[in-house]
């Protein structure tokens, strides 16, 4: 009589077994994998470390603050007085609208409580909570109380499903939009395929899907934002990523577009 598994190392190898043998595919088998990680693993694990976090000082001019927004394509954002370890709520993106129509508002009056947790937090019970309490954010704090991070309920669901797509998010269809003469913004997601096709360029894809998977393959880490590659008289630079992966580029021509060499004649 096959015994049943008794821990989760033998659930694992339940699985494993499985998907060997093609009873469960391939998406389940990564999602019940997910699920498992997401049982064991702690916030410390997934949130986007403090030097990486994007926040906005509550004492900035409207236009300024507006300005950053539409820069990282956050929907919210942690808000900061003074020093930026003193985090004083959440702004919404779409908060800050108002204040473009209603110019006299104060910012402060918009923003909303942070919700503060400890690295230790296992990520099942903070998804928990995040369904319970209706919160999509939360400001990770060391064992100092210090600032160490940032973490969203985004991040925890993608340790099961995968990468989500957000309100931010492009297709790969719209996901190349001119921002001026030989500039654009790209979605580091974008086919490397549909990408040469665009830019006329022969970016390899023997070994990466994506042009944000080629530049960490140039880098040998995750891109950073500010980081920077160049191909075929194109500049690359990260203009917005987090902990895991590049998300948006901007991308240069500094060189004219190279052209195929002319058909020898016969």
């Amino acid at each position: 009589m096959r015994r049943e598994p008794e821990d989760r190392e033998g659930i694992k190898a339940v699985l494993e077994a499985a998907h060997e043998r093609q009873l469960l595919d391939a998406e389940s088998y990564k999602m019940i994998k997910g699920a498992l990680a997401v049982s064991e693993g702690t916030v410390g694990d997934i949130m986007v470390p403090r030097s990486r976090m994007d926040l906005l000082d509550v004492t900035q001019p409207i236009p300024y603050l507006v300005a950053s927004v539409i820069e990282t394509a956050h929907s919210r954002f942690p808000v900061y007085e003074g020093d930026r370890d003193n985090i004083i709520g959440i702004l919404l993106a779409k908060d800050l609208l108002r204040c473009m129509l209603e110019p006299g508002i104060d910012v402060r009056s918009l923003v909303r409580p942070a919700v503060f947790i400890p690295e230790s937090k296992r990520l099942n019970v903070l998804l928990h909570e995040f369904r319970a309490s209706r919160n999509h954010q939360a400001i990770v704090i060391d064992e100092h109380g210090g600032i160490s991070g940032l973490v969203t309920m985004e991040d925890v669901l993608e340790q099961i499903v995968g990468d989500i797509e957000d309100e931010f998010d492009e297709t790969e269809e719209d996901s190349i939009f001119p921002e001026g003469e030989n500039q654009w913004r790209v979605l580091a997601a974008t086919d490397i395929s549909h990408f040469n096709d665009v830019f006329g360029c022969t970016l390899p894809d023997d070994e990466y899907d994506s042009v944000g998977g080629w530049m960490g393959g140039q880098l040998g880490r995750i891109p950073r934002r500010g980081d920077h590659a160049e191909f075929e008289g194109l500049r690359m630079e990260v203009a917005r990523g987090d902990a895991r992966r590049a998300i948006w580029l901007r991308v240069k021509r500094i060189a004219p577009a190279q052209s195929a060499p002319p058909a020898d004649d016969a």
